[in-house]
């Protein structure tokens, strides 16, 4: 038993599916580097923690975007290469080129709007900030901060209920 006195998991399910449902989410995106293109509707909202070791991004960027953010891959992205441990991928902000490396174990949601699938992935217990979508294009309305090109929109919506 734990301190809660609930019976303890010897076994690990709850990281056992967190793995599996990050290997859904490294092979979805494998498939899309791959393709070079995405079909049809599809694109995807990949919401990450941007201090997480392994995060590599322009200081302006991590600046910006302290705690998490969520880019939209979409239409414009570029050296799309998807790695066992991470993916990377370069995205416009502003109009400016800038690399992204992101570890999968910094990913928190994925959501693929066109077919409403999405993934949530255990996070710290401490809330989260509102996310930020920012990268390339956006099907979604949002209202744009004055100047740097970026849009906030509330990630409730595109959640199942």
């Amino acid at each position: 038993m734990d301190r809660a006195g609930n019976p303890k998991d010897h076994i690990g399910y709850q990281a056992m599916v967190q793995s599996a449902m990050k290997g859904v989410l490294r092979a979805v995106l494998r498939k899309a580097a791959d393709m070079g293109a995405l079909p049809g509707d599809h694109h995807f909202y990949v919401t990450f923690r941007t201090r997480t070791p392994g995060v590599q991004m322009a200081d302006h960027l991590s600046d910006r975007f302290p705690e998490e953010m969520t880019i939209v891959i979409q239409h414009q992205y570029w050296d799309f290469e998807v790695h066992d441990d991470r993916f990377e991928i370069i995205l416009r902000f502003g109009g400016i080129p800038q690399h992204l490396r992101v570890p999968f174990s910094a990913v928190t949601r994925f959501f693929d709007p066109s077919v409403n699938f999405g993934l949530q992935f255990d996070q710290e217990t401490r809330p989260q900030p509102e996310s930020r979508v920012t990268g390339a294009d956006s099907a979604r309305p949002a209202t744009p901060e004055p100047g740097d090109g970026a849009s906030v929109v509330s990630l409730d919506a595109f959640r199942r209920k």
